[in-house]
């Protein structure tokens, strides 16, 4: 299995120490060619503006719109994904919907289908506003949700990368093996 993380900015360093320490074989992603023979994809959280101006001047928009693997966002991730930007996965994301970075914390947060809570940083955090009928909620903070997927898409609204606990990768890593599968 080959995962590609990101790499124009924010935390992506972190995502790769993550899926290295699971043993998976990384690659850092600059430019479109570097998508090829990828099992899937993390965006990383960071700026998403910065973010999306880079992801148009080196022709990743497209790319990763054309990508057919699975992907993974995460906070600014998580933003780029939504349907009023790339239009990978049915929502719509309120940025720095926890407030700015004064207001950043720590949650536990109980995921769909995991007995034991996972301590959840969400860092100037979004949250997800609008959901369309094929979004699943996996995760919520007072009815909002954080943690969420659509088919072949996850998408979270915390860093789990921050953290020692590898349950959120491990569930994205699920969905990579699911689409294998399916494409196998």
């Amino acid at each position: 299995m080959k995962i590609g993380v990101l790499a124009l900015q924010g935390a992506f360093r972190e995502h790769v120490a993550m899926l290295r320490r699971l043993g998976v074989e990384t690659v850092e992603v600059r430019l479109p060619g570097e998508l090829d023979d990828l099992d899937g994809l993390i965006i990383p959280g960071g700026e998403s503006t910065t973010m999306l101006r880079l992801m148009g001047l080196y022709g990743l928009d497209d790319a990763i719109r054309a990508f057919e693997a699975p992907i993974f966002g995460t906070c600014a991730g998580m933003i780029v994904l939504d349907r009023d930007r790339l239009g990978l996965i049915d929502l719509v994301v309120e940025r720095n919907a926890f407030g700015r970075q004064v207001a950043s914390f720590e949650a536990p947060l109980q995921i769909e289908g995991e007995a034991e809570p996972f301590t959840a940083v969400f860092i100037r955090a979004p949250w997800v506003a609008d959901a369309g009928p094929g979004v699943a909620t996996l995760a919520e903070i007072d009815g909002h949700p954080v943690l969420a997927r659509e088919g072949r898409i996850l998408v979270a609204s915390f860093h789990p990368e921050l953290t020692d606990d590898t349950r959120v990768h491990e569930r994205f890593l699920e969905i990579v093996r699911e689409e294998q599968g399916v494409r196998a």
